[in-house]
């Protein structure tokens, strides 16, 4: 065999290689991208609103808009019991409370986003929702939060017009499956029972780390151990959406 003939050789055997490796990846990309849930029917956006009743994850939020003293009180309980949440912020609560960002990131909580204002996007037109957004993208680009995907907006008020802006502008909107109302200030025992007893796979829980919550930290000491009783595992919102079949709903 001629120099050249072997060299042609030995060029095609590592050309199969690369292009099986080629393959290998585009087919776990492909794997990948088939695991998330398609947030939209027949054109029509939609909100996440639970995830997968077939594992036992559940996941914990946070919102947040105004006030520093609950915040920290909510994340030493989380950091007690190793527990991971998604926070949703407001952007202006962010901008004026950095370092307290800073703590959430440390604490490896995912970070979403609840606009700027925290004001109702059904009380305002496409483009000032729009213009919410931009404003509310570019304050946590600046805290180095560059790809925020997950929006939960203002009061959780949505329309398909604001679910229609929020996909535009690239990110996807988050409901809940339970809402023990935690900011009305019902009584420590009634937001623990909420929880506990209405609780199951894939649900997405929301509950407040704002100065208005009086009773949801110490709330946190009886249902953090008990949904892990429960048998529920604590993921986040991107852990939750992309573990199996999620739920949406659709907004009038």
């Amino acid at each position: 065999m001629s120099f050249y003939t072997w060299k042609t050789e030995r060029l095609k055997r590592y050309g199969i290689i690369a292009l099986l490796a080629l393959f290998c990846a585009f087919a776990l990309w492909i794997g990948r991208w088939e695991q998330l849930p398609a947030f939209s029917n027949n054109g029509e956006p939609r909100a996440l609103s639970q995830g997968s009743s077939d594992q036992d994850h559940i996941a914990l939020t946070f919102n947040i808009s105004w006030g520093t003293e609950k915040v920290n009180e909510v994340l030493k309980q989380l950091e007690a019991h190793q527990v991971q949440a998604t926070f949703f912020l407001s952007g202006e609560w962010a901008e004026r409370h950095p370092d307290i960002v800073k703590t959430i990131q440390e604490g490896k909580h995912e970070i979403g986003m609840m606009g700027y204002t925290y004001e109702s996007y059904l009380e305002k037109e496409p483009d000032q929702v729009a213009g919410d957004l931009k404003k509310a993208d570019e304050v946590f680009a600046k805290l180095g939060f560059e790809d925020i995907q997950w929006i939960r907006p203002p009061h959780g008020h949505m329309n398909k017009e604001v679910l229609k802006t929020i996909e535009q502008n690239d990110m996807q909107a988050v409901q809940w499956s339970l809402n023990p109302r935690d900011w009305e200030n019902p009584g420590t025992n009634a937001i623990i029972d909420a929880v506990l007893k209405e609780s199951s796979k894939g649900d997405i829980i929301v509950l407040h780390a704002s100065d208005s919550v009086k009773q949801t930290p110490k709330a946190l000491e009886v249902i953090l151990p008990g949904l892990k009783q429960k048998g529920l595992s604590f993921v986040s919102i991107t852990e939750l959406a992309s573990g199996g079949e999620a739920k949406t709903s659709q907004i009038q």
